[in-house]
């Protein structure tokens, strides 16, 4: 398996086209899988906001407040207001928000980047990271897109490329009813693939000013294995959640 950069992409604006931009620089193979930045499909998309377009309210007054009281820095109604606006649910609103966005990905801050967002303050995730990723696969050589992002673990320092959308691919390799070296049948064995390619993508891709929006991943095979395209947990079968809805911080 290879995995390279796309060279060369330009400052992604409103409208542009990225299946375009990528195919004009790389030959591509109908198997390879185009791992591409959230950030970029959000600039594209026209994702940019101001603060100004979220005007806070009592809610978003009394979290930014209490995450003030938590770690005695000062925090923007607004920006509070935006996070609420983009998710469906709050898992945690201190000492930071964890939340739940609009399409079941659970990040810090409803995954609202304020940093290189030229034109604006925010740049909110796209709204269907799917429907993004097959678009952006119906106009190349290559079937399989991935929606990549960052976000840190749950006891573990950093952060690690994660998937948000995916087309062309199931999101999971079920290898429940496969047998291991010794015979024995796997049971609860199913692997995140689109996560794992986001992951190696985002190798190359790097961080920061140097960072590379576009990541091809060639001769990876999916293999004969079931599919599955539940990454996201449901509520039910998330104990770790419903272990939050029990739990607070206490900031007095």
């Amino acid at each position: 398996m290879t995995v390279f950069p796309v060279p060369d992409l330009p400052e992604i604006t409103p409208e542009d086209d990225i299946a375009a931009l990528v195919s004009d620089r790389v030959d591509l193979r109908p198997d390879d899988v185009v791992c591409v930045a959230s950030t970029v499909v959000s600039k594209a998309e026209g994702r940019v906001a101001d603060l100004e377009d979220f005007p806070a309210g009592p809610r978003a007054r009394e979290v930014a407040a209490r995450l003030e009281r938590a770690t005695g820095e000062e925090k923007d109604p607004q920006f509070a207001q935006a996070v609420l606006e983009e998710s469906t649910d709050l898992l945690m609103e201190a000492p930071f928000l964890l939340t739940e966005t609009r399409f079941g990905h659970v990040t810090v801050n409803a995954g609202i980047d304020r940093s290189n967002v030229p034109g604006g303050d925010l740049l909110l995730l796209p709204r269907r990271p799917d429907e993004s990723a097959a678009r952006i696969a119906s106009g190349l050589d290559a079937e399989r897109v991935v929606v990549t992002d960052t976000c840190g673990r749950p006891f573990r320092h950093g952060q690690r490329g994660v998937a948000v959308g995916w087309a062309g691919t199931p999101a999971a390799r079920d290898w429940r009813g496969e047998h291991d070296r010794e015979g024995r049948e796997l049971g609860v064995t199913v692997q995140a693939i689109v996560d794992e390619l986001a992951a190696a993508a985002n190798l190359v891709a790097g961080e920061g000013a140097g960072g590379t929006p576009v990541v091809v991943v060639r001769d990876f095979e999916f293999g004969d294995h079931d599919g599955s395209d539940a990454l996201f947990r449901d509520v039910e079968g998330d104990f770790v959640r419903q272990a939050l809805r029990g739990w607070s911080f206490e900031d007095d």
